[in-house]
């Protein structure tokens, strides 16, 4: 279930339905459902409010959120929406694409396009903020992602966070959010794919210079 969910993401941009997902796998929409509530217990995906639907299977997200993200290579027509900046990084990890990610900073509203790549990294002035604590993230993971966003530079991040959020959060600059994505979601869309462990994704917190209590995971 959990393969056919992404695997219908990486080619078509979008998540499949309950329907579809019976038709494919001779089942019912009722078992279906039960299925993707124990992935969704699992944080294996994010649903709807409602249960009934396939919001996000990160880095994925089925509905429009802050990043477009597109294929460089002109041939390729495929779109998908980056939850935040570190899912758009994400995207383009699990495709093994270069692609365009397209945004914009949320302090002074330009716009912010780039290519970037598992082997390119993205523009070295650009800064990314996350909102809340790495042990509160799945408190309410659509929220958390919508405001993990990218900013022209540091300076901005640090004046949008005075006046909206004083003392809180995290800013890094993009290239690190980018090192991370590589190994956090290159797996994703892999044959067989295992979910990382605590202590895994602990490392590769770690091993990007992101340390101490904000990085904590639960």
């Amino acid at each position: 279930m959990r393969d056919l969910v992404y695997e219908t993401f990486a080619a078509e941009g979008r998540a499949p339905s309950v329907g579809e997902l019976a038709r494919r796998t001779r089942s019912t929409a009722e078992a279906v459902q039960g299925m993707l509530g124990d992935l969704a217990d699992a944080h294996a995906l994010v649903l709807a409010p409602e249960g009934d639907s396939v919001r996000m299977a990160h880095p994925f997200t089925a509905a429009p959120m802050a990043f477009v993200v597109t294929p460089v290579d002109g041939h390729d027509d495929r779109r998908w929406w980056g939850g935040c900046a570190w899912d758009s990084f994400g995207i383009s990890a699990a495709l093994r694409l270069v692609v365009r990610i397209d945004t914009a900073c949320p302090q002074c509203g330009s716009r912010i396009s780039f290519e970037s790549g598992p082997k390119a990294p993205p523009p070295a002035e650009l800064a990314v903020r996350f909102p809340r604590p790495a042990d509160q993230w799945w408190d309410d993971v659509v929220a958390t992602c919508t405001m993990i966003r990218m900013f022209c530079d540091r300076g901005h991040a640090e004046q949008w966070t005075d006046a909206n959020a004083p003392g809180s959060g995290y800013t890094t600059d993009a290239t690190t959010v980018w090192r991370l994505a590589g190994p956090w979601y290159g797996d994703r869309l892999d044959p067989g794919f295992q979910p990382h462990s605590r202590e895994h994704n602990q490392a590769l917190l770690e091993d990007c210079g992101l340390t101490g209590p904000f990085w904590r995971l639960p």
